[in-house]
């Protein structure tokens, strides 16, 4: 399994060791103790899994009582993956990181508390599967604008797909915005 940091500390691109032959293919998707020695800290707890049609554009979610970190990967299909640090006072606050996941590489994401996180489809269509840090908290389910200007976020171009309760989460240093702290 190859590890690979990307520009914002703590967020992890993953890259599992896949075992392909003529019958398909293995590989191991999470083993606790081998992603603890790789430097994931978190304990899953949920499992989620969204299904999604081209152009849909999930996020930027997290919660704040009950933060999340995510390990997300996509089982079928391509999507643009983001995450934001949103942690205030943090150095990297307002920076954000994109990969593509699909189901053809196998590529993970590991996303830590304190960041907001979404998703733009590529294809056709797309299942995306994350694991959980803590449960699911309505109460404590927050966002930031996709198209919030002072992050500028680049998605991939293309007809967008977004829900009401997206497209009406608040900017990110919108006054009224509640945010996590960063803990250094």
């Amino acid at each position: 399994m190859k590890v690979t940091p990307t520009e914002l500390a703590g967020v992890l691109l993953i890259e599992p060791r896949v075992f392909q032959d003529e019958r398909g293919y293995f590989f191991e998707s999470y083993h606790e103790q081998r992603y603890l020695s790789l430097g994931i800290p978190s304990r899953f707890v949920q499992d989620n899994q969204s299904h999604s049609k081209q152009g849909v554009l999930r996020g930027m979610h997290y919660q704040l009582g009950q933060p999340q970190a995510k390990l997300v990967q996509v089982l079928r299909g391509e999507v643009y993956d983001v995450a934001v640090d949103i942690r205030k006072g943090s150095p990297q606050f307002g920076r954000w990181v994109g990969v593509r996941l699909s189901g053809e590489n196998k590529h993970q994401l590991y996303v830590p508390e304190g960041f907001a996180h979404g998703f733009y489809v590529l294809s056709e269509t797309a299942d995306v599967h994350y694991k959980c840090s803590d449960f699911y908290a309505q109460q404590e389910e927050r966002g930031i604008r996709w198209d919030d200007p002072a992050v500028g976020i680049q998605w991939p171009v293309g007809p967008r797909i977004v829900a009401a309760r997206d497209a009406a989460f608040p900017l990110l240093r919108d006054p009224n915005q509640t945010l996590p702290g960063y803990r250094g």
